[in-house]
């Protein structure tokens, strides 16, 4: 039945592959513009992923050949590893908190800016998008919270006299998660927020007349009907960053806590993953961790996608 359906003719008297070949040669140096990009992408994208699936079923530690185990990575990984289960967890919560928190400051900032006229708009676009570009500002965001009376935060509690005792922000159980998440919004105005801004500079003001014409009568029916399915590319391209960025949130935990945190709170799964792969070379174990990771996120931009899809909608 497969065959058959091969052999159906989609133009003229050309098959589904006859045709897809006569185009090819047709488009041949449109094909041969993108080819050094999907040969690296190939390379450096597709086989190490696979490869990685392959090895996560595996017992390999780079010195010796893999040894197929089948699931016993991933069932050790959920019924015999809790800093896996903690990890997970931690992660979710950053995920679930920083993602969609970074996404919609991202928009909310954006549309404001875009009010504003091309002058300020271009200075304060410069302002919201530097610290994302600035690896120093950690080094800022650490003297703020610094644990000592010398940190700007508990300078500032101590002489108001709202403290006694300086607060250990980035070495106190209760606080490390709630700071992480502060700095890691603060960071989250990079590349999404440049496409959100593009995306408003993009928009076709006659269908803003249109729709008042159609009987949009205020700014929030104009951004549900309008704005949003008119800048719908880039907002899948920033919900992808945002969910990117907060799955990879273990970078911001290490710089300002220095490295495995207070009772492994904000241990992340990017922190477990360097653990087995960087320091233990159980690489077959580690690859098990990166497939979960791989597949929260592949599973949260579907839902995203999704999500998105009914932008616009009644």
């Amino acid at each position: 039945m497969a065959k058959k359906e091969k052999d159906v003719a989609v133009h003229g008297d050309k098959t589904r592959f006859q045709w897809t070949w006569h185009l090819m040669k047709q488009y041949k140096i449109g094909y041969l513009m993108i080819a050094p990009f999907m040969i690296l992408f190939i390379l450096m994208t597709v086989i190490p992923v696979v490869f990685g699936m392959f090895v996560s079923f595996t017992d390999y530690n780079l010195l010796q050949p893999p040894q197929w185990v089948g699931l016993d990575n991933y069932v050790n990984l959920f019924l015999n590893d809790d800093l896996f289960v903690t990890a997970l967890k931690n992660t979710m919560i950053f995920a679930v908190t920083v993602g969609p928190g970074s996404y919609i400051l991202s928009f909310v900032v954006a549309w404001f800016i875009n009010e504003l006229t091309p002058k300020v708009r271009a200075f304060v676009t410069l302002i919201f998008y530097a610290p994302s570009l600035c690896t120093g500002a950690y080094v800022v965001f650490g003297y703020i919270f610094s644990g000592d009376s010398y940190g700007l935060l508990n300078g500032w509690l101590l002489n108001w006299g709202i403290i006694d005792t300086p607060i250990l922000f980035t070495s106190d159980a209760n606080w490390i998660m709630p700071v992480c998440i502060f700095v890691a919004l603060w960071m989250s105005l990079g590349t999404a927020f440049l496409s959100f801004i593009a995306g408003f500079q993009g928009l076709d003001r006659s269908q803003l007349e249109a729709g008042a014409v159609d009987g949009i009568t205020n700014r929030w029916q104009e951004l549900w009907y309008i704005t949003l399915p008119s800048m719908k590319p880039q907002l899948l391209f920033g919900a992808i960053m945002s969910i990117t960025g907060s799955f990879g949130f273990g970078a911001i935990v290490t710089t300002l806590c220095g490295g495995i945190p207070t009772d492994y709170v904000g241990y992340t799964l990017s922190h477990h993953l360097s653990e087995y792969g960087g320091t233990r070379w159980e690489f077959g174990y580690a690859s098990a961790i990166s497939m979960v990771l791989f597949f929260l996120m592949v599973g949260t931009n579907m839902l995203v996608q999704k999500l998105l899809s009914k932008v616009g909608k009644s």
